[in-house]
Order: C-alpha cells, then sequence, then structure tokens
C-alpha cells in the first residue's frame, strides 16, 4: 500500500548522530525499522523490523512504539504510549540516535513531484447539468404525451446541485468537486428515469393535466430528492467527522457495535421483502439498516498506520465481520451478504498486504454459500434458474424478471427509446404487451435505462461509476494517513461490486442477488448510504482538508 506514495516536501528530518545524515521525512505517516519496507530504514541489528511510527497531525508530530523488542526512547525516556515530538528532541531507536529538526535548520534536499492539476469545477458541474437537463426533456414527453409534472424534480436536483457547489467552493473553499460532480450526474439520470415512470392511478385520483405541476404518482420522485438531499447531510457530516484522526480512532469500535445493533434490528422489528427480513417500516417510512451498516464497516475496517503496526492481526474485523455475516444470514439477505464479504476482503487485503489471508476468506466464503443454499430455499432457488431463464420451464416463472429485462433492454437499441417511452417503465414502448417487472426502477433499472437511454448510454453512466476506483486508488497514494486511503478503496471497490451484482445479476451473468444500482437506483437508504461512502473518497483527496491545514 505504501508503495506508489505521493511524497510530501519535507518540513522536518531526522538527524542522525551517528553520521551525520539527515534523512527526510516524507510522508503524513512515516514506518521506522529495519524492514527495507519502511518508510525510514535503520541499518541497525538492534532495530526491529517494524520499530515505531512518526506520524504528522493537526496537533504537530507524533511518535509511537509498535510493540518493538528494543522499545523507543524520546529524550532517554521509554515510551509507552503515542507522544508529540519537537524539533530538538532526541529519538532512540536500538543504538540509533535521530534529533527531530526543521527543514529550515539545515539543507535538505526535498523531492519534486507535480502539483496536481485541477480541472474547471464549473465547467464540469455544466456538462452534468446539461445532460440532466437533456434526460429530463425526455421525461417532459413521456408515454407520448406533454407533461409538466417533471419540471420542479428538475429545477430541484439541478438547484441542490449548485447550491451544494457554491457552498463547497466559497464558503468552504474547497477546489475539488469532481466526485460530487460524478455523483450528481448518476444521481440526476436516475430520478429523471423515474419521472418517466408512470404508476397506475389509484380510484381515488384523476389524471393530472399536462400543465399540472404536482400529482400524488410523483411522491417517490420527490422521495427520492428528498434522500438525495439527505444523502449530501450525510456527506458532508463525515467529510467533517474524519477529518480529526484522534476522533476517528476513538469512535472506530462504538460506531462497529452501533452498526451491528442497526443490522440486527430488523430480526426483532422488521418485515421480509421479497423473501429477505431486512426492512423497517415505521410511520409510513422504509429503512434497510444494512445499507447504513456499509459505511460501519468501512470506518471500523479502516485503521492509521499507527494502529496496523501495533495490531497487524485480523481477529477483531474478522470476528466484526463473522457477526455481520451471521445477522444477514438470519435475514435471508444474499445479496448485503456478498456486498460486505466483497469489501471486507479489499479491506483485510490492504491492512496485511496477504494474498493468503484473502484465499482463506474466499474458501471460507465457499462453504459459507454451501451452508446457505441448504438452509433458505428462495436462495437456492435464485442459483438453480441462473443461467436457465429462457428454459421453457422458467421463462414465465422463475426466470419471468430476468428475461423481461433482456427484452426490454434489447429493444432499446443503440441510443434508447426515450425516458418515459419504454415498456419496463409502465410507458407505451414496443413490448407494452409485456406485464410490467417489479423493482424496475430498483434492483432491475438496469434493463429500463438500456432501454429508455440506449446501450451507449448506459456503458458510460457505468463508466462513470467504474471512475470512483480510479479516483480511489489516485487519492489513496495522497492521502494523509492509511485510514483515508484503506476506506476510499473499500468504498470506491464496494460500490464497482455493488454495480457488477446489479447489472449482471439482472442480465443472468450473476445469480439475481437483488442489490441496487448506486446512485441511478430508486430507494432512499441506497440513496443516502452511497452518497456516504462518497465522502470515504472525497476525504482521502489530500485538497479536502487543505484549507483547514492552512487556516
Amino acid at each position: 500500500m505504501r508503495a506508489g506514495r505521493r511524497r510530501e516536501e519535507p518540513v522536518v528530518f531526522l538527524e542522525n548522530q551517528r553520521n551525520h545524515k539527515n534523512i527526510p521525512v516524507l510522508y503524513w505517516e512515516n514506518s521506522v525499522g529495519r524492514s527495507q519496507s519502511c518508510d525510514i530504514v535503520l541499518p541497525d541489528s538492534a532495530v526491529s523490523r517494524d520499530h515505531a511510527v512518526l506520524m504528522r497531525r493537526e496537533s504537530g508530530w507524533l511518535l509511537t512504539d509498535t510493540d518493538s523488542k528494543g522499545g523507543t526512547y524520546l529524550n532517554g525516556k521509554r515510551i509507552r504510549d503515542t507522544v508529540k515530538v519537537i524539533p530538538g528532541d532526541l529519538i532512540g531507536i536500538g543504538r540509533t540516535n535521530l534529533v527531530f529538526r526543521r527543514v529550515t535548520d539545515a539543507n535538505v534536499k526535498s523531492p519534486r513531484h507535480r502539483a496536481r492539476r485541477t480541472a474547471n469545477q464549473a465547467s464540469l458541474l455544466a456538462m452534468c447539468t446539461i445532460i440532466q437537463v437533456l434526460c429530463f426533456i425526455q421525461a417532459f414527453f413521456g408515454d407520448k404525451q406533454f407533461s409538466m409534472l417533471p419540471l420542479i424534480p428538475m429545477i430541484t436536483v439541478i438547484g441542490a446541485e449548485w447550491v451544494f457547489y457554491m457552498i463547497s467552493r466559497h464558503v468552504l473553499g474547497r477546489t475539488n468537486f469532481e466526485l460530487e460532480t460524478l455523483a450528481f450526474t448518476l444521481s440526476g439520470v436516475g430520478i429523471a428515469l423515474l419521472c418517466g415512470t408512470r404508476e397506475k392511478l389509484t380510484k381515488t385520483q384523476t389524471a393530472p393535466s399536462p400543465f399540472t405541476l404536482y400529482h400524488p404518482t410523483m411522491d417517490a420522485v420527490y422521495s427520492q430528492i428528498i434522500m438525495m438531499v439527505g444523502g449530501l447531510v450525510l456527506f458532508s457530516f463525515l467529510i467533517w467527522f474524519m477529518q480529526d484522526l484522534t476522533r476517528v480512532n476513538k469512535w472506530r469500535t462504538p460506531i462497529a457495535v452501533i452498526g451491528l445493533l442497526l443490522l440486527a434490528a430488523p430480526l426483532a422489528i422488521g418485515t421480509s421483502v421479497n423473501g429477505s427480513k431486512n426492512w423497517i417500516h415505521l410511520a409510513g417510512i422504509s429503512v434497510q439498516p444494512s445499507e447504513f451498516v456499509k459505511l460501519c464497516f468501512i470506518f471500523a475496517g479502516a485503521a492509521t498506520l499507527d494502529h496496523l503496526q501495533t495490531r497487524r492481526n485480523l481477529i477483531g474485523f474478522i470476528g466484526l465481520l463473522a457477526g455481520v455475516m451471521g445477522i444477514l444470514i438470519l435475514e435471508r439477505d444474499i445479496g448485503g451478504a456478498a456486498v460486505f464479504f466483497a469489501t471486507f476482503l479489499i479491506i483485510a487485503f490492504m491492512r496485511s498486504g496477504s494474498m493468503r489471508t484473502v484465499v482463506l476468506s474466499i474458501a471460507a466464503a465457499g462453504v459459507g454459500i454451501v451452508t446457505v443454499l441448504t438452509m433458505f430455499g428462495h436462495v437456492k432457488e435464485r442459483f438453480e434458474v441462473w443461467r436457465h431463464v429462457w428454459d421453457t420451464n422458467n421463462i414465465y416463472d422463475k426466470g419471468f424478471q430476468q428475461t423481461r429485462v433482456l427484452t426490454y433492454s434489447a429493444s432499446g437499441g443503440l441510443f434508447g427509446v426515450g425516458i418515459g417511452n419504454g415498456g419496463l417503465g409502465g410507458g407505451t414502448g414496443p413490448l407494452k404487451g409485456y406485464t410490467n417487472v417489479t423493482a424496475n426502477t430498483s434492483d432491475l433499472v438496469f434493463g429500463m435505462m438500456n432501454e429508455e437511454l440506449g446501450l451507449l448510454m448506459s456503458i458510460v453512466l457505468i463508466g462513470v461509476i467504474a471512475m470512483f476506483i480510479l479516483f480511489a486508488r489516485s487519492d489513496a497514494t495522497r492521502s494523509r494517513s492509511t485510514f483515508y486511503s484503506i476506506t476510499a478503496c473499500a468504498a470506491a471497490g464496494m460500490l464497482l461490486f455493488q454495480a457488477c451484482l446489479n447489472i449482471f445479476g439482472s442480465t443472468d451473468v450473476f445469480p439475481l442477488t437483488g442489490v441496487t444500482l448506486p446512485f441511478i437506483s430508486a430507494g432512499g437508504s441506497s440513496m443516502m448510504a452511497v452518497w456516504g461512502a462518497l465522502a470515504f473518497i472525497k476525504s482521502s483527496d489530500e485538497r479536502t482538508y487543505a484549507v483547514r491545514r492552512r487556516s
């Protein structure tokens, strides 16, 4: 994980008292030891392979011993906990004495690196707005009937993203808004697709006139917009919360416990939906706790470098995984279990760097899958129909959902039939004669995307989701702490894996798991949670907290 990290312009260095060589301190978190994999290598037989960690925090520079045999000394006294280091302090590691000094105290060469280029954020957001407007315009003429109902959702979505941009840019002083722009693009397109669906009128409802601005059949759209705004609030809170790594380390265990309790809540007060008991319905509001527990899981699984060095094993995190998987099995949520396990593999590999851990975990998962298949009929049924949806005995029964999604997807061609005109969304469409598919705007939304937007646009939108991985990889090499690196890669990997499960499940490449497509699928809990996951990627960007560090 250390390979490829961008080096900071050193502001401090360590002066070796034995040979008077100056060692520049290049990172926010620096491992010190005899091993060649350490950031600061000390060729001293009395030094442990991973001896100590020197960290830069908002309060200054900190030093901690990582359970070394000989101990670490500061000004002649052995340290037991993390201690603050100031210029002039003498650090004793093995038989090596290092004086902590500022760069201004000596001529230390600084490695040169290119400054990260920042795109014009307003221009990117303007492009996002254009894409959204074009999608909403299609919704105005959906089902070959003009309607003003999408107007207020369009204004609200576009207004929310520009207000958020202004606050981020001019109030918080942040220069990076690329991630939010990508997320707004996906969210806006998803809401436009939802505007194009045509809900059936109840007996007491009358059809809206073309110039009606609000109708109860649009309530699902407004709920999705409210959840998007809620996601922005959660996103902003997590960015603020994670800026203090001391607070992060303090809350990791409590958040893990809260996550387990939240995940277990549906077992006591939840209801079953499509065979899985993972929903809570209170006062007309439906919540899927497992979506938020994903954030708790990532948060609890990551760690700063000093914690990684002093707590090398994954026993605690494996215990958390076991608790999560056990609850999900009881709730019969196979899709959620797959997402959590994939996230665990990413975090476990980044924490340990060991492929052995990953292989053993996958082997254990194989045993778990066999166990689940023998325990739960609805899961076994999904695996039985997998790759056989077009069989005569499945096409109108167990494979009905996927065969319809594949058929509707193919009817859209490369450029789609237009938002609101697809049969999968309830419009007229070339395949109106088919029965509407349930979960067409959530678990099976990929089919509606293909039909109404076309294959080319769907590929572009999936490419946008994949770009989160590129951002996470780039930011992980520049982040201030391994905590940010791990959370960013885990969150991006989770979003991409979830997208793959949704796409490949609805097209019969994978068994149908019932997970949502990030940012696009309708679902309040999912919308808020994916914005929360985006905060992990955002926090790893060195520019996010740059203003605070300068102030």
